[in-house]
């Protein structure tokens, strides 16, 4: 299995950003862990601050299965979720802080309507779990 991971905007970030939020713990080092642990699949990771350039990802559709953090595109991107509802493989949306703790406006996702799954506020190992997920 092939399963692509793509963050959104500024959580290129993590483990500088917010670290009360985020913790400190950088995403490449935890791509490391999550690549050490899952040896027998294959995880590619994507990150950028650009809407149309994870929409282009998504859509190379190279990939088994979908993880996805879209950051605060999760908030008003229609484009993303329109893109997500026509990819139809298997798609959890991963956030590393429990968005309904937060402001008001982070509590509302337009996006997640299109996945099959939401982790919220599992820090970092909400990615780990997604993959368990995906895997059983």
């Amino acid at each position: 299995m092939k399963i692509l991971i793509i963050n959104g905007p500024n959580l290129n970030l993590i483990g500088k950003r917010e670290p009360e939020i985020y913790g400190n713990q950088s995403m490449e080092d935890f791509f490391a862990e999550l690549k050490n642990h899952f040896k027998n699949m294959e995880i590619d990771y994507y990150q950028s601050n650009w809407e149309g350039e994870m929409i282009d990802r998504i859509q190379k559709d190279d990939f088994d299965a979908l993880i996805i953090n879209p950051g605060a595109f999760s908030h008003y991107s229609y484009a993303i979720a329109d893109c997500l509802k026509n990819i139809k493989k298997p798609k959890i949306e991963v956030h590393i802080s429990n968005i309904y703790q937060r402001e008001e406006f982070r509590q509302k996702s337009v996006t997640a309507a299109y996945t099959d799954a939401v982790l919220s506020g599992f820090g970092l190992k909400g990615y780990f779990l997604a993959i368990q997920n995906l895997l059983s």
